[in-house]
């Protein structure tokens, strides 16, 4: 069987990032060194941070802010069932434990009534994520957790180029780590950031990710002087590499481009799908502006096709879409896990799949995407069981 045509995502890079890259290699400095130091610099801007700490994953931030925010056994940390494995393994790293909580049915996130309805004595942290560039509430969040004493840190995997009551999602001064994976707005390949106000985590998260070191490869090889560095703590080998910060560079200043581009996709779609009574399509909250990193769409009472049959007849179709979030409860790595009821996330994991969406999409694409649907819809495209 022959690859879609349509894939789910795919990354938009040009001459630039070629560009960049060379001037890297021709440099023979690939490791991190300045084009990290200059992307950080220019991220913080971007989103209205005072620090950025460039990591080689979002996982690894993750795991770096909550190990620099003190938590780790005993603790317990609130996160959404319904996302990416990595949200909850991050506090797995740490050695605290995930605590499963149900989401909006609507912006398919966390909220304070649903981190409340799972609160114990032991929780000391909350993990919100920003679900495929959805902007959660933060402003009711962070009450609740100003009330107990909460860590509140934002899961921002998905959400640069997205809005909270106008304030780019990482400028709000809470920490918040991004992913630069392909599936993501902009890529670096693989990498992620992690952003913060307070300049004493700043410090330590530097530290952290490489390997607790007191200065930098770079600090070293650009003194005069030798410099004998120090190992404070055990830390990580969790780095970005210069030759990915110079593509990430690039791609953010392609990042208004792409979410624009996105924007419109998305109100492409909803043209094309809100006048059916049998789907709910997304679009912006009352308090914020998405990316459309992804582009979800949920089957309701009365579509004719189940959820696995429609991303059959897409394939079908040259049509690459994916299941919606994941239930990570239902997971073998966390079966014997024990949780709550979470009604929402297993209706939403069993009954959502998302959509291509991507800057190269053309709209008429977007309408044949759409009349696929449709027709599945109304049940007059099936496959073979």
């Amino acid at each position: 069987m022959s690859a879609p045509s349509t894939p789910v995502m795919r990354p938009w890079f040009g001459d630039e990032e070629t560009a960049a890259v060379a001037e890297v290699l021709a440099s023979g400095w690939v490791a991190q060194g300045p084009r990290v130091a200059a992307f950080e610099a220019a991220f913080a801007e971007r989103v209205g941070a005072r620090h950025a700490i460039a990591v080689s994953s979002c996982t690894a931030g993750l795991h770096l802010a909550l190990e620099a925010a003190g938590i780790g056994p005993g603790d317990e940390v609130v996160v959404p069932s319904l996302s990416f494995i990595a949200t909850a393994n991050a506090v797995r790293h740490v050695g605290a434990r995930p605590v499963f909580a149900d989401v909006d049915p609507v912006s398919q996130n966390l909220t304070a009534a649903t981190v409340a309805a799972v609160w114990t004595p032991s929780t000391t942290a909350v993990l919100v994520v920003h679900q495929a560039g959805m902007p959660a509430d933060l402003d009711q969040l962070a009450e609740y957790c100003g009330r107990r004493g909460l860590l509140l840190v934002e899961d921002a995997a998905c959400a640069l180029g997205s809005s909270y009551r106008e304030t780019p999602i990482g400028g709000h001064g809470r920490t918040a780590v991004f992913s630069f994976h392909p599936r993501k707005v902009i890529t670096t390949g693989e990498g992620g950031m992690i952003t913060t106000d307070d300049p004493v985590m700043a410090t330590r998260l530097d530290r952290l990710r490489q390997h607790g070191m007191s200065v930098s490869a770079a600090a070293r090889h650009a003194s005069a002087q030798p410099v004998i560095e120090q190992y404070l703590e055990v830390g990580y080998n969790f780095r970005l590499s210069d030759l990915q910060a110079a593509v990430g560079l690039v791609q953010l200043g392609r990042l208004d481009a792409i979410v624009e581009r996105r924007r419109h996709l998305a109100q492409r779609y909803r043209d094309r799908l809100t006048a059916l009574d049998c789907v709910a399509v997304p679009g912006d909250p009352d308090y914020g502006r998405t990316n459309f990193q992804g582009f979800i769409v949920e089957l309701g009472p009365g579509f004719a096709t189940g959820r696995n049959e429609v991303l059959g007849v897409l394939a079908a179709a040259g049509i690459s879409a994916r299941r919606g979030i994941m239930a990570i409860h239902r997971e073998p790595a966390y079966r014997d896990h024990g949780h709550g009821p979470l009604p929402v996330t297993e209706h939403l994991s069993d009954q959502t799949l998302i959509l291509p969406i991507f800057h190269q999409l053309d709209e008429t694409e977007v309408d044949r995407i759409a009349e696929v649907v449709i027709n599945a819809a109304h049940g007059r495209q099936r496959i073979a069981a």
